[in-house]
């Protein structure tokens, strides 16, 4: 089988495309695996005569009709631009959230043969007065434009799945930490920070209060999450296709012991608080629990805690992350 992964020379991009290699697809066999970004990969990718990598614009309608070929069985669409970039710059937010969104699914229904899709959405999607915890019923009231531009991939999901063009699933991913990597616009890029550049033995800066809570996941979790939802049969999605994924709920404070646990007094010495209002103002606005018995009974699950998280990215990234840090 043919599968695209769209920004797939990106941090989950890269990571599902290794998994799919090694383990195949939940679909069948993988013969062809076609990665799509604007940028070749910055990390190593194997040599295997089944990947084949593609660099373009997402929303330009020409290139990614010859992305998605007649041959493709399935896409995962995870190509965006990050939150803060998006709420920074409206045009371009738009452009790569929306119309690439729309060019993918138009790509797709062009081939007559609803091909299985998986779209990364955001918590993002929620915000302003939210219930104690949220879930797949919640009201879609975000915030930010990146969590608009979300909410309408959603829509798009459910209306394509609901006229057989795909067959559809939108993943609602917590904040996924600890992402190896350097920072990056994204407005949750410091809850990865906070940990990651202190075990790498760099100085980091923590712009929320430690009394803040969000809802978080594993890199190992959600890939896991994106290639299980793949294999799932859409009729099993119920009334919509958009699921919230399971996330566990922890404190700023307490993702700061953890790193503390793993890495001694040196490296929380590394750790500075310095408040940011704006950063804060969005951090806050995201679901802090989440309710998610419709994604567990799908066979969806959850990291025990944060030490727990430290722990994998220590075992999968912190050595990488120490050459990049040199």
């Amino acid at each position: 089988m043919r599968i695209v992964i769209t920004g797939g020379c990106g941090f989950l991009g890269r990571r599902v495309a290794l998994k799919l290699l090694a383990e195949g697809s939940p679909l069948g066999r993988v013969d062809e695996l076609a990665l799509f970004d604007n940028a070749p990969s910055a990390l190593p990718l194997p040599e295997d005569k089944r990947l084949t990598l593609v660099t373009g614009d997402i929303a330009d309608r020409e290139t990614i009709a010859r992305l998605i070929t007649r041959d493709t069985d399935a896409v995962f669409h995870l190509a965006a631009i990050v939150s803060g970039q998006a709420e920074a710059d409206t045009d371009l937010g738009y452009r790569v959230n929306l119309d690439g969104t729309r060019a993918v699914l138009d790509a797709c229904r062009a081939l007559g043969t609803a091909p299985r899709l998986v779209f990364a959405s955001s918590l993002a999607v929620y915000g302003g007065s939210l219930p104690p915890e949220v879930g797949d019923d919640t009201a879609l009231t975000p915030q930010t434009s990146y969590g608009t531009q979300k909410a309408i991939g959603e829509l798009l999901v459910n209306d394509y799945s609901r006229k057989g063009f795909v067959d559809g699933r939108a993943l609602r991913l917590p904040t996924v930490v600890v992402r190896p990597g350097r920072p990056n616009r994204a407005a949750s890029t410091f809850a990865s920070s906070m940990i990651r550049e202190p075990l790498a033995g760099q100085e980091a800066v923590c712009p929320v209060s430690p009394d803040t809570v969000m809802a978080l996941a594993s890199p190992r979790r959600i890939v896991a999450g994106l290639v299980h939802a793949l294999g799932i049969p859409g009729e099993a999605f119920g009334a919509t296709r958009s699921l919230q994924v399971p996330g566990f709920s922890v404190s700023v404070g307490e993702m700061a012991a953890a790193m503390r646990r793993a890495g001694g007094e040196a490296a929380h010495a590394r750790l500075r608080w310095q408040a940011d209002p704006q950063i804060q103002a969005i951090v806050s606005s995201w679901p802090p629990v989440l309710a998610t018995p419709r994604a567990e009974a799908l066979g969806f699950g959850r990291d025990k805690n944060i030490d727990e998280v430290v722990q994998a990215f220590i075992e999968d990234d912190l050595p990488l992350q120490k050459e990049l840090a040199g």
